[in-house]
């Protein structure tokens, strides 16, 4: 049965939009726990848009159940990630302007940055993911430089068009899914997901663990944080 893991960066999100103290994202961490979350993904970001420094400071010392990291593979980010060690490391491609992620990393363009970057972090006790593309030369290149998990992008799903499309982008997320699963990689999955969307890949076979925020954060300011991890998790639990 898939775990998930609650990303509340845009907790986060709407706090800066004031620059307040208010919505606090740890707050929302414990509150998500309390409603059986298996973890809480943050992404500290190098312009800091969202997350802060103390929200992770503070999260590491709170988190019961898995702290995951999204981070750029630069030297801030490994500096700051072995001094505050997160359950786990997610490393993702990091682009000045953009919105949210656009698109997994390009693992073969950056393998030794990014070799020696896991190295390091796995030297230091944390496990790695890597926020990948669903085809085969990413998750293939992710098992050479033996990434704990990959976390396959979704988007290509979770944007599908027609019912046709999202038909044909759930056959490949779950063929990606198989072949990470042959190379002994762990497999999560994010990216775009939803309470409309998430019910036909919580079935794919050998899935470790959804990450989700954006749909959790605009549901709970309509019904409470712990009701909307609550009605996601009874979606992604579903299926055994």
């Amino acid at each position: 049965m898939p775990k998930l893991s609650i990303n509340v960066d845009h907790v986060a999100t709407l706090r800066q939009a004031r620059k307040a103290d208010e919505p606090d994202p740890v707050a929302a961490a414990i509150a998500s726990e309390m409603a059986g979350a298996d973890g809480i993904t943050i992404h500290l970001r190098s312009d800091r848009r969202h997350i802060q420094d103390r929200d992770l400071k503070m999260l590491r010392g709170v988190v019961k159940t898995a702290l995951n990291l999204e981070m750029a593979s630069t030297e801030e980010m490994l500096e700051i990630a072995l001094k505050i060690k997160p359950d786990m490391a997610t490393l993702v491609p990091e682009r000045d302007g953009e919105i949210t992620t656009e698109g997994g990393l390009d693992v073969s363009g950056n393998f030794e940055q990014l070799n020696q970057a896991i190295g390091k972090l796995q030297l230091n006790g944390m496990v790695v993911s890597l926020f990948v593309n669903p085809d085969e030369e990413s998750i293939k290149t992710a098992a050479k430089l033996r990434a704990d998990y990959v976390e396959i992008n979704t988007d290509s799903y979770a944007d599908a068009k027609s019912a046709a499309d999202q038909i044909i982008q759930l056959e490949r997320l779950e063929k990606m899914a198989g072949l990470a699963h042959r190379l002994n990689v762990g497999i999560n999955m994010g990216h775009g997901l939803n309470y409309r969307n998430i019910t036909n890949l919580s079935q794919i076979p050998h899935i470790h663990e959804f990450s989700i925020g954006h749909a959790i954060v605009a549901r709970a300011v309509l019904v409470g944080f712990e009701k909307a991890v609550k009605e996601m998790l009874e979606l992604v639990k579903k299926w055994k």
